[in-house]
């Protein structure tokens, strides 16, 4: 498959970010994978040919680790079509008084400083390489339209990447970068099993919420990075029809 476009998903060891690098597998794509914990991605690429998959493990909150997960990607493909700027990180909600410091760090390093850096070094090599060009698909949430009861950090962060996807998409288009988002809502995986339970709600209430299937964000993504260069899905906000978000508050 040497002539299929090349992907890179972060956060690929689990959730959004497994199941995606899995969808990208399978319309073709070859994939570079990052997370923190090498073993589950050299699984998530285990049969993939050697060609095809890179597994890296870093910490995007490192700018060496980016650096060095990026010189490896290029060695390995010579260029970068496509990347799902997906990993994030969150904290136990809480009163917007009762929020260390620490916590607001350890969500703003991964979920706002982790994207800068991976977009930031996808841009220079799309930049550079020859067909220049390429698209970055940020994972907002749609916590990056309206919070969620003490959700401080996480919301703050995730407002942060509409204005990272703005200047990205401003930014890229003198070098026929795209830059796009991708706003999600109550995927199942391992962040939202709390959906299931109950969690609290605008008007002080606990409510059980609807899930979707994350194969269905996956197939998203995908779409959004099969399009040509010339188009670009600016904004998308997929999520489970019936849970509190249009009319939430």
């Amino acid at each position: 498959m040497s002539d299929s476009k090349i992907a890179l998903i972060t956060g690929a060891t689990s959730g959004i970010g497994r199941n995606t690098a899995e969808a990208f597998i399978d319309a073709g794509y070859r994939v570079a994978v990052t997370g923190r914990r090498k073993e589950l991605l050299d699984e998530l690429v285990a049969n993939c040919s050697a060609d095809d998959a890179l597994a890296c493990a870093a910490d995007l909150t490192n700018p060496d680790d980016v650096d060095k997960l990026y010189t490896q990607l290029e060695d390995k493909f010579g260029r970068l079509d496509v990347v799902f700027n997906n990993a994030g990180n969150n904290v136990a909600a809480a009163p917007f008084g009762d929020i260390s410091f620490e916590d607001w760090k350890s969500v703003i390093d991964v979920n706002l400083n982790g994207a800068f850096l991976v977009a930031n070094r996808a841009f220079r090599l799309m930049s550079k390489q020859q067909p220049q060009g390429g698209r970055i698909i940020n994972n907002g949430s749609i916590s990056a339209h309206v919070p969620r009861p003490g959700s401080a950090p996480y919301t703050s962060s995730k407002h942060a990447i509409t204005g990272l996807t703005r200047t990205i998409s401003l930014d890229g288009r003198a070098f026929n970068i795209a830059c796009g988002q991708i706003d999600i809502g109550n995927a199942a995986s391992e962040m939202t099993q709390r959906m299931r339970t109950g969690v609290p709600q605008a008007d002080g209430s606990t409510a059980i919420e609807p899930v979707m299937d994350v194969a269905n964000v996956s197939k998203a993504v995908v779409q959004m990075a099969d399009l040509p260069l010339d188009v670009n899905v600016q904004f998308m906000t997929i999520m489970a029809t019936d849970m509190p978000f249009i009319g939430r508050g």
